[in-house]
């Protein structure tokens, strides 16, 4: 079979079963069975595909088409120019989340050996990622999913990150080796509304890692009114946010002396940053 055959048949199953991003996917697992470039496949749609490759590509198919998502099938997501493992033990790291990590590590530019605490660390995508671009820099990754942390760990050692330590715990009730330079977040933040009408490859990644009460704010409400104990004067706060919830997450930060909203490279308001009072009288 050629690249181009098996590319419309995965295409018109990926179709069949609501796959909105058919082509894309398709594209994906070929690309990452063989070692392709994405811009190199229209050039190689004659290329005959080996059987081992063939075999790969089918499993993933198989799984995908039932529902699964790409990242637990490949069993790798990207994030920051890394590769993490993912699979259901934690959420699939996100592009939107890559905005609160970025600026996590222009903030600690000018801070040596800054502490950082990842809460909800999941698969350890930010925290990991801030670890390995400021080895300098000291990271606790913490989340209440005994699951999780054992997948951020094997990410920690495939990316060979070693100025971390892993605890678990609800929130801050993990802390320990603060004050922090930095808290970063991203909670669960679904509404039940959003839950009831999640798609159905989402439903597959843990209700944990995404419910986060009634209103989707419940997680927001405690770290607003803990973090300011657990950060230095002047320390800085990052807290990833659902679409059009950034206004109420920032009113709970009132306390802090500074706070703003970032947008995503989508121009959602993703990310609310607050900078702890610089006098501690004032905290």
């Amino acid at each position: 079979m050629t690249a181009g055959e098996w590319l419309a048949l995965a295409r018109a199953r990926l179709d069949a079963a609501g796959d909105q991003d058919a082509v894309c996917d398709a594209e994906w697992m070929l690309c990452e069975a063989t070692g392709w470039s994405r811009s190199s496949l229209r050039l190689r749609k004659s290329d005959a595909l080996s059987g081992q490759v063939l075999e790969k590509i089918g499993a993933w198919l198989n799984r995908r088409a039932s529902g699964e998502p790409l990242q637990y099938a490949l069993g790798t997501a990207d994030f920051m120019g890394l590769r993490f493992l993912a699979d259901a033990r934690a959420l699939i790291p996100r592009p939107e989340t890559e905005t609160l990590c970025a600026l996590a590590l222009e903030r600690l530019k000018g801070r040596p050996r800054p502490r950082v605490f990842d809460l909800c660390c999941g698969t350890g995508a930010i925290g990991l990622s801030v670890a390995h671009f400021r080895p300098d820099a000291s990271v606790l990754l913490t989340d209440i999913s005994a699951d999780a942390l054992a997948l951020a760990g094997e990410n920690a050692r495939r990316l060979d990150v070693r100025n971390v330590r892993f605890a678990q715990g609800d929130l801050f009730g993990a802390a320990q080796g603060g004050p922090f330079d930095l808290i970063a977040c991203n909670p669960p933040y679904l509404d039940q509304r959003d839950m009831e009408e999640l798609q159905p490859e989402v439903r597959r990644e843990p209700a944990l890692a995404l419910f986060g009460g009634a209103d989707g704010l419940d997680f927001y409400r405690r770290i607003a009114k803990d973090a300011p104990r657990f950060l230095v004067p002047g320390g800085i706060l990052l807290l990833e946010v659902g679409q059009g919830q950034a206004q109420a997450v920032r009113d709970m930060l009132a306390g802090f002396a500074r706070r703003a909203v970032h947008r995503d490279l989508s121009g959602v308001e993703r990310v609310i940053e607050a900078v702890s009072p610089t006098d501690p009288l004032n905290r």
